[in-house]
């Protein structure tokens, strides 16, 4: 592949992951500020509710019918305009939230068309894409140090740049300019043009019934109950710095993006010595881990814990999710790869965090009550409970999970 094509790539990337990074570890700070903090869990329902559509619009309509570079442009252009509209919607909760579903409807497509773009060029997925993707993973973390270090400077010391409307304007931007660039990549002609494709085939089921077996079955019900409490950590942890009177609360959530680029790279060190299934338990033991940190650390205010429960991210999301996806590979026949991996995004980062994100919301409201924010002993009850639930995913994984597939037996670095 050429380098110019590399660097318009990277460009993509880290774009696409800068504009979500931008709102999704700030929203729940901002709604807490504007009379909202009953309702923070909606941002993280809207999303896997987009997640669930989002592969039936690429796989009957963007797959078929337009270039690839095109709707991802369109798409942007269209969340970008979402987003410059959802803040002038903040006294009114019901617009707000839908604006905010109406942008992530326009975002989640793009995840896999980005994706899509890439593979068309490239000669050498598994060495060639691991060095665009991590673009991504830099502009997330960028994101999240400008929100830190540069909005603050446009705001008195007594605001924090989340609590201000800067980050969502910082993402409306940011997509208008993706989705301007977007038109300006290699022409991708739609993938699927000509073919029939199914709604069946979209979501897996036709990949599910030919991976059928007990150990499937236990992996696909583990990422789907572990993806539950997950959804309390991306909604809550930002709210939780707050409440710990963490000052720069985007650039320490970055902290987890950080480990998760060192953990990426270790990770055939690692397959060497384990295997997938004591891979997978790491990742959720990391997990059971986190949470036990950040309730450990709450009363007092241990910042060590909660930063370590952060830095686990890289654990937590490469050993089980990226572990899995390889997993899933591995036991997938070329004609249904792709089916395959739709169907554990649509368990996981759709259903998965739907549940979640529904189920950590009323949990939290139970303990937020007619308070505008959570005590310290609070957050400490608050966070023993998906520890707790981590904890049973893990042993109900590790008792029944039999399947023994190692790097050895063709997992490649």
């Amino acid at each position: 592949m050429k380098a110019s094509l590399y660097v318009q790539f990277s460009i993509m990337m880290f774009l696409e992951f800068f504009i979500w990074g931008s709102w999704y570890t700030s929203i729940g700070v901002y709604m807490s500020n504007h009379d909202m903090a009953n309702l923070t869990h909606w941002p993280y329902t809207v999303n896997p509710v987009a997640a669930i559509i989002a592969p039936f619009f690429v796989g009957l309509i963007a797959d078929r019918f337009f270039a690839t570079q095109k709707v991802l442009g369109t798409l942007h252009i269209l969340g970008a305009i979402f987003m410059f509209l959802t803040p002038s919607a903040t006294g009114n909760p019901v617009v707000f939230i839908l604006l905010l579903l109406a942008y992530n409807l326009c975002y989640m497509p793009t995840m896999s068309l980005a994706n899509t773009i890439c593979f068309h060029k490239m000669t050498d997925q598994e060495k060639q894409f691991p060095f665009i993707r991590v673009f991504g993973t830099i502009g997330w973390i960028v994101a999240g140090l400008i929100i830190s270090f540069v909005l603050s400077r446009f705001v008195t010391d007594t605001i924090k740049p989340e609590e201000t409307s800067m980050p969502l304007y910082m993402t409306a931007t940011a997509s208008l300019l993706l989705g301007i660039y977007s038109f300006f990549l290699p022409n991708t002609p739609p993938p699927a043009a000509g073919r029939k494709v199914s709604a069946s085939s979209i979501i897996g089921i036709d990949a599910f019934k030919q991976l059928a077996s007990p150990s499937f079955f236990i992996f696909l019900i583990s990422s789907f109950l572990i993806c539950i409490p997950l959804a309390a950590y991306y909604n809550f942890t930002q709210i939780f710095l707050e409440g710990l009177q963490f000052k720069n609360i985007a650039a320490t959530q970055t902290v987890g993006q950080v480990s998760e680029t060192l953990f990426m790279v270790l990770m055939p060190f690692f397959f060497l010595r384990l295997g997938v299934k004591w891979m997978l338990a790491a990742g959720m033991f990391a997990w059971v881990l986190r949470y036990a940190l950040f309730a450990l650390g709450a009363p007092d205010q241990v910042s060590w814990m909660v930063l370590t429960g952060i830095a686990l991210h890289g654990i937590c999301y490469d050993f089980f999710f990226v572990t899995g996806q390889i997993y899933v590979d591995k036991k997938a026949n070329a004609l249904i790869r792709a089916q395959a991996q739709g169907l554990i995004v649509f368990v996981t980062y759709g259903v998965g965090m739907l549940v979640g994100a529904q189920t950590a919301g009323v949990v939290y409201n139970k303990f937020l009550g007619s308070d505008k924010a959570l005590s310290l002993q609070q957050w400490q009850n608050f966070w023993w409970l998906p520890a707790g639930f981590a904890a049973a995913v893990l042993l109900f994984f590790i008792v029944t999970f039999k399947e023994k597939i190692s790097r050895q037996q063709g997992i490649k670095s």
